[in-house]
């Protein structure tokens, strides 16, 4: 067990001693624990930035990940996957829309995908006028229709972030090019994510909106094990509706295209941007629509480095967070 933050060492080592469960600290204590002992799967189900040197331990160590902490390829995609293919190990996705994808492609062969169609549920505001966004409070963000999920994630739903950071994700999971790589909104959760096939057919994986059953795909694959989970019941009348998205609404879903687009750090430059911002909404400091504002100021200002290494990546990560700080908030430029 890995504690982090500013709490009793000394108390909580005595009540992990007592049911003999070693007690580790900190940065250090997280990636001794992924890449160390005889594990043979890492779960990284961070949040932010902080997974990414954990899954690059666990990697280099030659352990499988599977993956819930999706900034870990929005950040070091091309690192991540490089080391991943030269170790031999694999990486298993635990986001609902990737499991699927990854689900509807086993069997497949890639020359034979011509689109991956990834749905989202549209958050609490896809139906509300641009002109609303203005008056939206942390509370009205935090509402999501279909899945309970931690703050973070949950603003990102909100901004249509949380769907573009699953675009870069799946451009590196799947080796797809972006363009190929299409996002629908799909309000009722139902339909997790589809694969479109060269021959005109689409596999689309289907189920109701529980975490629990990507997670226990990824644990168990290439098994499947009995669930716990409700099934959808077929003798009931579903409804089933996809729209496009509005990116002029929801702007963070063009920002990822562009930052693919432009390569080397930008994609770490937006995940860093994104995360101070949404801590600034969570805060209150600032109004919902100035989060994809800021990150798009920020992306405008980065220098990409084309072909970074991980203290590249850290430092753009580092740079992004701090021009934040000392100089777009200040100056009140957003």
């Amino acid at each position: 067990m890995v504690l982090t933050g500013d709490v009793d060492r000394k108390a909580w080592g005595k009540r992990f001693q007592d049911i003999g469960v070693e007690l580790l600290w900190g940065k250090e204590g997280m990636l001794e624990t992924s890449g160390g002992g005889s594990q043979d799967l890492v779960v990284n189900a961070l949040v932010g930035a902080v997974g990414l040197e954990a899954t690059l331990r666990a990697i280099e160590a030659g352990i499988s990940v599977a993956l819930a902490n999706k900034e870990v390829l929005v950040m070091a995609g091309d690192l991540v996957t490089g080391q991943a293919q030269r170790r031999g190990v694999s990486l298993l996705p635990i986001d609902s829309e990737h499991s699927a994808v990854f689900q509807c492609l086993q069997g497949e062969t890639p020359d034979t995908i011509k689109n991956i169609l990834l749905t989202a549920s549209g958050g609490p505001f896809f139906r509300r006028d641009a002109a609303d966004l203005d008056r939206v409070t942390v509370a009205d963000a935090l509402a999501h229709p279909n899945w309970s999920m931690g703050k973070k994630v949950t603003i990102d739903s909100a901004t249509l972030m949380n769907k573009a950071l699953e675009v870069i994700e799946a451009r590196w999971l799947f080796g797809i090019e972006p363009h190929r790589i299409k996002v629908i909104i799909h309000p009722q959760s139902i339909i997790h994510s589809m694969v479109e096939f060269v021959d005109g057919s689409i596999k689309a994986q289907l189920g109701v909106p529980d975490m629990r059953i990507p997670i226990s795909y990824a644990l168990n694959y290439p098994q499947r094990w009995t669930g716990k989970c409700h099934t959808m019941d077929f003798s009931q009348s579903w409804e089933l509706s996809f729209l496009p998205p509005d990116t002029e609404k929801f702007p963070a879903l063009r920002l990822a295209y562009d930052v693919l687009n432009m390569g080397g750090t930008a994609p770490a430059v937006l995940n860093a941007a994104d995360e101070v911002a949404v801590g600034l909404f969570l805060s209150e400091c600032i109004g919902f629509p100035q989060i994809s504002k800021i990150v798009e100021e920020v992306i405008r200002r980065h220098d990409v480095i084309s072909s970074p290494g991980l203290e590249d990546i850290l430092t753009a990560d580092r740079w992004a967070r701090d021009v934040i700080d000392k100089d777009i908030l200040s100056k009140s430029r957003i």
